[in-house]
């Protein structure tokens, strides 16, 4: 352990997050999105963040790319550093969701034991784990990012889906066909916000 590991002590604030949910007048929460690249993530986050915004609902996207942007840019993609990708976006997404917010992220997260460290972080009660089950020969079909057609050159090692297994949920909170219309699974997750009274009814 490190001298300044042993020396730091958790501050607790004078605002508590249940403070932060009664201003914002809706839990805050972490709902998870996994499922291999191309599988719709991205796009089924970014429809579930608008339909939070237009019912006034204080909200926040991490999407994977844009946090290897800034956040995790120092990270390659092997299993460590993927383990440590993730590790960084539970500890973020949890001090959002402390904050009040209800925090969308997209990940391929493959692995099912760096997802039960994200929810045994976040907590099982405000932890939301989709999954966006779509079959890889639909996902190669996508391929948005030409990422799939890389991996098959040679160009992208350990490729999730090509080079490295993924790990589907076992119990995932939600799963949903990533071959439905958008704004149908939208609604969908918006309605299980709803049923555990994390937003409004």
């Amino acid at each position: 352990m490190s001298r300044q590991a042993e020396n730091i002590v958790w501050h607790q604030h004078a605002v508590t997050a249940e403070m932060r949910e009664t201003l914002h007048r809706h839990r805050g929460a972490v709902v998870w999105f996994t499922g291999l690249s191309g599988s719709g993530k991205s796009t089924l986050s970014g429809a579930v963040e608008l339909a939070l915004h237009q019912l006034g609902i204080s909200s926040f996207l991490l999407d994977g790319d844009n946090v290897r942007q800034g956040l995790c840019r120092d990270l390659g993609f092997s299993d460590e550093d993927r383990k440590e990708n993730i590790r960084r976006i539970s500890e973020v997404a949890n001090l959002m969701a402390d904050a009040g917010l209800i925090v969308l992220t997209a990940f391929i997260s493959p692995h099912r034991s760096e997802r039960q460290v994200a929810r045994e972080l976040i907590g099982d009660e405000r932890f939301i784990e989709i999954f966006v089950d779509t079959p890889v020969e639909i996902c190669e079909q996508r391929d948005p990012k030409g990422l799939y057609r890389k991996a098959r050159a040679g160009e992208i090692k350990d490729f999730t889906g090509i080079g490295s297994g993924y790990e589907p949920p076992l119990t995932p909170e939600l799963k949903v066909d990533g071959q439905q219309l958008v704004t149908k699974l939208s609604e969908q997750i918006i309605d299980l916000l709803r049923e555990r009274a994390i937003i409004p009814a």
